[in-house]
């Protein structure tokens, strides 16, 4: 007899994260690629054992915040301290089915105001230890271009 789940998106996203003791649990090595131009890197840019060139190394843990990446991010790069700074974030993970590597959009930032995404964790979103993220940051002074959940139709 097989048993099937029913489960819901909506039910698991109520689910408590469990917390995680930072004292006593080893940080993760966070691979994360940037770019200054708005826009993800494309998914064959880390084709074939390749990755983009701007690479950012992070310690931390499952339970990262967006904001708490997008204030380390902003230590290494000046020029994303600006208020109004966009950041879009992608978790870029490898296709199971194949040998190529797949982008999820997870959420976005803004330097110097509050958001929805701000609270977001690695955790919630189903990042997995050896998953990269893509960082897309867009300068103040350009509007952040248009994704799938902000067409103007």
């Amino acid at each position: 007899m097989a048993l099937e789940s029913r489960i819901t998106q909506e039910e698991i996203k109520k689910e408590p994260e469990k917390p995680i003791d930072r004292e006593k649990t080893c940080p993760l090595l966070l691979r994360v690629f940037t770019t200054n131009s708005g826009r993800h890197h494309r998914a064959d840019e880390f084709a074939r054992g390749n990755v983009p060139s701007s690479e950012l190394q992070i310690y931390t843990w499952m339970d990262a915040t967006l904001k708490e990446l997008t204030s380390l991010v902003k230590e290494v790069y000046p020029e994303a301290r600006k208020k109004g700074t966009h950041f879009s974030f992608a978790i870029v993970y490898p296709d199971p089915r194949g040998k190529v590597y797949r982008l999820k959009d997870i959420g976005n930032t803004v330097s110097g105001r509050k958001g929805a995404d701000d609270s977001m964790t690695l955790q919630s979103q189903r990042f997995q230890i050896g998953d990269y993220l893509d960082i897309a940051i867009t300068p103040p002074n350009r509007a952040p271009p248009l994704n799938a959940r902000m067409r103007p139709f």
